[in-house]
């Protein structure tokens, strides 16, 4: 495979272009080993300087990554979520993107608070509340670590359903609850522990999102306390200029 020097296209962004295209038509995979940079200088009969050049532009347009001893590899494409919108489903931010949502539920039972949970939701320790805790995936790559908290004398129901589908359209749906406003909520980076890390597949320490939110129903009655650790690398909160 050669590159034409006589165009007055430069090298690099022919090389660049032709990248671009494995990478948009599948060729390479996310998450796919990409070819050296001494791989690539022989395919295309040109410099490594050319090829380097070539790789650095595709890693600040982000469909590049490069990780220090191991490489250079195709990116996951990011779920993308407006900041503002932590209503949102899962679900929907999945659909959103163009990307098919499983979710597996781990845990699903009746639990006493203790002090630290039961002054973030506003109640006392050991009043009972249903635990849930869920594994979600978008195209088959496990994204987000969900764990909810709901009033355990109103959601005891919660504990009979299967819970691997969108949790909003359960509600809505078959039970007539509306989460309709977010209070209380925000976004913190943190780093998976171990036991996060192996349920999302990820080496101890990966940087995550923690999502924190307090969703109402349309009467203003708690529906559930969320604590949820998303992927870093696979997800993007983002914000909208205000319109003034």
């Amino acid at each position: 495979m050669k590159l034409n020097s006589e165009q007055p296209v430069p090298l690099y962004r022919q090389l660049k272009n032709d990248l671009l295209h494995e990478i948009i038509s599948g060729s390479w995979k996310p998450g796919q080993k990409i070819p050296t940079e001494a791989e690539l200088s022989r395919q295309y009969q040109v410099s490594r300087i050319t090829v380097r050049r070539a790789i650095e532009e595709l890693c600040m347009e982000n469909y590049l990554s490069k990780h220090q001893g191991k490489g250079t590899f195709v990116r996951y494409h990011k779920i993308q979520r407006k900041l503002i919108h932590t209503l949102m489903s899962f679900s929907r931010s999945c659909k959103s993107n163009g990307m098919a949502c499983e979710t597996k539920c781990l845990s699903k039972k009746r639990i006493l608070l203790d002090q630290e949970t039961a002054d973030e939701m506003g109640w006392f320790p050991g009043d009972e509340v249903i635990y849930t805790q869920r594994l979600r995936y978008a195209d088959g790559v496990p994204i987000m670590l969900e764990n909810n908290y709901f009033p355990g004398d109103r959601f005891a129901f919660l504990l009979e359903e299967p819970l691997d589908e969108s949790l909003y359209d359960l509600l809505s749906g078959k039970y007539h609850i509306q989460v309709t406003s977010s209070r209380e909520s925000y976004v913190d980076v943190v780093r998976a522990n171990g036991v996060i890390a192996k349920q999302l597949q990820v080496p101890i320490g990966e940087p995550l999102f923690f999502l924190f939110t307090k969703n109402y129903d349309q009467n203003g009655r708690l529906v559930h306390m969320g604590k949820q650790y998303i992927l870093g690398e696979r997800y993007r909160f983002y914000l909208d200029d205000m319109e003034g």
